[in-house]
């Protein structure tokens, strides 16, 4: 079956993930609304774990932007309220009590920011803020363990003791309309098409450069209008050592390889001459350990960018993406990285026109991160779309209503290929299944929905190379509310050698077949499907 890359990939990682959010004050961003409209009181839950004594909890939040301060249900910054207790649950799996919590906070006028945190203490005892332990990083570490083929410990991440700050804004942004009409290609630029009458590099070491473009994807325009999609979703296209960009060295400029600045202008104004959108792919969670901001922080501990990592008695010395090293996590509660990370979404929709991003490991920096992000990219441009990758259970995505405009729908997805490609369920069952997600999501969240991605194997390869079988998944991806993602060469019949399980993500990012090696029948079959989709556009 299945691999996804994220911190639920197995039973183990799943158990270990669940009981961290049964100890000690969990929030974990639930708010009812989620996504609180002007004049709209929210009740906030909070719950205390078995492990610790609560006979009191208090909320400290500002209105101002300010960060809250308080003690013992004091403020001394702000304004504070006490919770309630409201129930009392057995967890089986946690083997203890927990007890949950509740209380409201004022409704605020438009354009509001409120950010609050939230403390448990009983007696003379000290105060435990939420979140806390760090569930997060909990998962991460076990994770990481597991894909380097280490036991997994539930080794708990306590992180903060001051706890974190929690945010919500208080607006009536929507998704821009034109998201969720939209057919979105998914462009992986190293492996699409080299461009300027260049050939590839080379096409079988997919770790190496294949020589794919910007270029390239401009002189393929017509191909992507032709198929009929609407947006352009580009492979990270900023300065990096790798073929997938997901390690920047440099935010403020194209990498060189791809074409520079001139050739994503080039993409972008190709595309909108088309009426087709453009997505960059923006990694805000970590970035290379090549970037001067971090060797400057690991260089020197008096440096100011210091706190925009988190140091620590790791392996590595400081937090990572799933242990990676090379990809050193930035910390974005920090205000000087906060502010940073925003400036560079602004400036690429302001200077080079992009319709939005795809927000990659959007979990990773936590919903309280993409309420600032989402106000900001809107202020900048009211018709921007972002959406981010967030592989976790459905109940946390729903934390991100309000927070973005949507996220990557993983687990129809994953009903998709489990019916039609891994032939596990039968139709009946991802019916049901379907139909409870979309009640689930009701709302203003768009869910792009996908049968294959970059980091997984194509649908065709776990179809046994059976068209018939991708033709029927994507009929069915094309009637889901969420827009269709198509990564790019499944509509030719482009498939892999060997699993992603058995040697890496990149087995699957093989280069794109153009002229004779594409399946010409299925290409019209594609466009036919989503020209149905598109209501006979």
């Amino acid at each position: 079956m299945d691999f996804a890359f994220g911190t639920l990939a197995t039973d183990e990682l799943k158990t270990v993930h669940h009981r961290a959010r049964r100890l000690g004050v969990q929030h974990q961003h639930m708010l009812h609304p989620r996504d609180p409209l002007p004049g709209q009181p929210v009740t906030i839950t909070v719950q205390t774990g078995a492990d610790l004594l609560a006979e009191h909890v208090a909320c400290y939040y500002t209105t101002d932007g300010s960060p809250p301060a308080g003690a013992r249900g004091v403020a001394t910054n702000g304004h504070a309220i006490r919770l309630e207790q409201c129930d009392v649950a057995w967890d089986t799996l946690a083997w203890g009590y927990v007890t949950r919590w509740q209380g409201t906070l004022p409704a605020q006028p438009d354009g509001v920011t409120v950010r609050y945190r939230i403390g448990a203490w009983a007696g003379d005892g000290p105060e435990s803020f939420a979140d806390w332990p760090d569930v997060t990083a909990t998962a991460e570490a076990a994770a990481g363990a597991y894909f380097r083929q280490q036991p997994v410990a539930p080794d708990l991440k306590r992180g903060d003791p001051a706890g974190r700050t929690f945010a919500y804004h208080v607006d009536t942004f929507a998704p821009p309309a034109w998201a969720r009409q939209a057919v979105i290609y998914h462009v992986f630029v190293d492996r699409f098409y080299p461009g300027e009458g260049r050939d590839w590099l080379q096409t079988t070491d997919l770790m190496g450069f294949c020589g794919g473009t910007l270029w390239g994807v401009r002189d393929k325009m017509d191909y992507i209008a032709e198929l009929g999609a609407t947006c352009i979703w580009l492979s990270p296209t900023w300065a990096s050592p790798s073929h997938h960009g997901y390690d920047v060295t440099d935010f403020e400029r194209v990498e060189p390889r791809l074409g520079g600045d001139e050739a994503l202008h080039a993409v972008v104004e190709a595309a909108h001459a088309r009426g087709i959108r453009v997505l960059l792919d923006l990694v805000c969670n970590h970035i290379s350990d090549q970037h001067p901001v971090f060797q400057a922080a690991l260089a020197d501990p008096a440096s100011p960018y210091r706190a925009w990592f988190t140091f620590d008695d790791s392996e590595a010395g400081y937090r990572t993406f799933f242990g990676n090293p090379a990809m050193p996590q930035v910390n974005l509660a920090d205000p000087g990285a906060h502010d940073w990370m925003i400036g560079i979404a602004r400036r690429w929709l302001r200077e080079f026109h992009v319709d939005g991003y795809r927000l990659d490991y959007a979990n990773g920096p936590g919903p309280d991160f993409w309420s600032d992000f989402r106000t900001a990219c809107k202020q900048e441009n009211p018709d921007s779309f972002c959406f981010g990758e967030v592989v976790d259970a459905p109940d946390v995505i729903r934390a991100y209503q309000g927070r973005l405009d949507g996220c990557l729908d993983f687990h129809i997805s994953e009903a998709i290929r489990k019916t039609y490609g891994w032939r596990a369920w039968s139709e009946e069952r991802f019916a049901i299944f379907a139909a409870r997600h979309t009640a689930y999501f009701a709302g203003d969240f768009v869910m792009p929905v996908f049968l294959d991605n970059h980091d997984m194997d194509r649908f065709l390869f776990i179809a046994g190379g059976d068209k018939r079988a991708l033709l029927r998944a994507a009929a069915v991806q094309m009637q889901q509310p969420g827009p269709p993602v198509i990564l790019y060469g499944t509509e030719v019949g482009l498939s892999q050698a060997t699993s992603t399980q058995n040697g890496g993500h990149h087995l699957s990012r093989t280069p794109m077949a153009w002229g004779a090696d594409q399946d010409r029948d299925l290409l019209r079959d594609y466009r036919a499907l989503i020209r149905e989709r598109r209501g006979g556009a």
